[in-house]
């Protein structure tokens, strides 16, 4: 049977699998993931902004933002005022996050940094270190996870605050083998985008694929198809621990103010 809809494939190296190049290719498409993205930017924003001005001990100015993609954290909290450095892996979402705050009249110092040798560009101190948007769970590993929380703690000052919001995996149902999960649709001129990922379980890791479908409203359409986006399943007692492990005191965990559960820590 011949399929009267054409889709046509973009290229990307077969094989790739590190989490730096799947978020170099997801770089430019980043921003479509959320339904309104300056919207959320904001909004996440003022929520961790609330949430520094209960938890800090003396007012915070300067912020290190260690795995800022393109910037949907750190942008917002620069507009509210603070001083931001931020980092992530990716150079794709660094040159990204550097082009959404082109002519914006604020100033961020964005970098290529690993989280596990953060202090390495940015030794601070700061007042506040985040990582947010579950990004510590592409460290496979508890001692990857521990690294990078020790230079989260010699990165932040004595007394500052260090915030990290994650998936609770505890909660979340999983099983091994492959489980779709969609994202959003978003109109374009002529037709429409569709993004969903396949997260294929192994244990306690999974491995996600992207999928964005650029429908061009005729016979055609354009399929992105983005591989190696890897996690594990690190549930939020064990980042508790390893917070202590690696020297951060009053570990608590606050699960209905940010739209992750938010894990507040200091040094």
């Amino acid at each position: 049977m011949n399929c009267p809809y054409e889709i046509r494939l973009s290229n990307y190296k077969k094989g790739e699998t590190m989490t730096n190049q799947f978020y170099d290719q997801l770089a430019p498409y980043y921003k479509y993931i959320y339904q309104d993205w300056d919207a959320s930017v904001t909004r996440q924003a003022k929520i961790l902004d609330e949430v520094i001005r209960e938890y800090s001990l003396t007012p915070a100015k300067t912020l290190l933002d260690a795995s800022c993609g393109i910037g949907t954290q750190s942008i917002g909290l620069a507009r509210l005022g603070y001083q931001v450095s931020a980092s992530d892996l990716s150079s794709g979402e660094i040159e990204n996050a550097k082009m959404e705050v082109t002519n914006s009249g604020l100033t961020i110092d964005f970098r290529v940094a690993d989280m596990r040798k953060v202090h390495e560009v940015f030794p601070g101190p700061f007042d506040v270190v985040i990582s947010c948007d579950n990004s510590i769970p592409h460290l496979l590993s508890d001692a990857d996870i521990l690294q990078a929380f020790k230079q989260f703690y010699q990165c932040t000052k004595e007394g500052g605050l260090c915030l990290v919001s994650v998936r609770d995996y505890a909660r979340m149902e999983r099983q091994d083998g492959k489980n779709m999960f969609p994202r959003t649709v978003h109109p374009i001129e002529g037709g429409q985008w569709v993004m969903f990922d396949i997260w294929n379980f192994d244990r306690d890791q999974y491995e996600i694929t992207t999928y964005i479908i650029e429908d061009k409203g005729g016979s055609q359409a354009d399929a992105h198809i983005l591989h190696g986006g890897r996690y594990y399943c690190a549930e939020i007692s064990t980042l508790e621990k390893l917070l202590l492990e690696a020297g951060f005191r009053e570990v608590n965990t606050l699960h209905d103010r940010f739209f992750q559960p938010l894990i507040v820590s200091y040094k």
